[in-house]
């Protein structure tokens, strides 16, 4: 979050730029959208697993954060979010104990995976919804970690689910998924969200949204605008770092607003620039 005094500079409420952007400001696309809406209405009464996919800057944590959001809102939906998941197999169950309130003994996994087993089928019975987990980067889970998941996410011969379970991961998620020992889990997947590097128009209007939701749509001329887009190749995170470079540039200089000036500079490395007519040497007269 930048200084305050920088946001008043510029007439924001917050930075539209950061990380850690208001839920509630968040550029939401028709994909991810669509995806909260099947685990919203589908898979808390369901149960199983759901995987959100895309390479660094696509937008997979966002949608992660919005999804955790509106599960939260809901009555009776019990949310849980791995937060260490490079742990091996004994301090999963520790973290699992505590995100769901369960004191385990991670010597005695039998105990531990039959006491989880009964915490979630006693919510389950009480609320009619399943508990459900969400985990970021889950690309760097272990693969024992894939396979006690699958095993203790559903019972009765697989015929009873009673744990639903988010993934979001990088490209490493699809390509751990796809080796022979985790097949029977990646064919448990039901509902995929893939997202792709978006397209400069795509982009530029999730930039509309965050300056307007931030509370000054003017920050940036609509020429910066387009070119800021035209120069992340797609990738939210690669938008988001120019426009924090172009805000404290703008706020060194005092500027009323970003412009494509302050990006020429910026990308200069502060030299002066050169227009094109004065870059080519005059031709001698004849």
């Amino acid at each position: 979050m930048k200084d305050k005094k920088i946001l008043n500079l510029f007439g924001l409420k917050w930075d539209p730029f950061d990380q850690g952007v208001p839920v509630d400001g968040l550029f939401v696309t028709d994909p991810v959208r669509n995806f909260c809406f099947r685990i919203e209405h589908a898979h808390v009464r369901e149960g199983g697993f759901a995987a959100i996919t895309g390479e660094a800057g696509t937008g997979k944590s966002a949608a992660l954060r919005l999804l955790a959001h509106r599960l939260e809102k809901l009555p009776d939906v019990r949310v849980a979010c791995l937060t260490h998941p490079t742990s091996n197999l004994a301090d999963f169950y520790r973290e699992l104990g505590e995100l769901f309130g369960v004191p385990l003994r991670p010597h005695n996994r039998w105990c531990g995976f039959k006491a989880l087993r009964e915490a979630w089928q006693a919510h389950i019975e009480a609320t009619l919804s399943r508990p459900v987990m969400l985990i970021d980067e889950a690309q760097e889970l272990a693969p024992a970690v894939f396979k006690e998941l699958r095993l203790l996410s559903s019972m009765h011969f697989d015929s009873r689910v009673i744990l639903s379970v988010i993934f979001a991961g990088d490209g490493r998620l699809s390509q751990k998924l796809a080796s022979d020992d985790l097949v029977p889990l990646a064919s448990r997947i039901r509902t995929r969200l893939p997202l792709e590097p978006l397209a400069s128009s795509d982009l530029l209007t999730c930039l509309r949204h965050l300056l307007t939701a931030a509370g000054n749509p003017r920050l940036m001329t609509a020429e910066l605008m387009q070119t800021v887009c035209d120069h992340s190749a797609g990738n939210l995170r690669l938008m988001s770092h120019l426009g924090t470079e172009l805000l404290m540039l703008g706020a060194q200089k005092e500027a009323a607003h970003l412009d494509d000036k302050l990006f020429l500079e910026l990308t200069s490395g502060g030299k002066p620039t050169t227009t094109a007519t004065s870059a080519v040497p005059s031709r001698r007269r004849r």
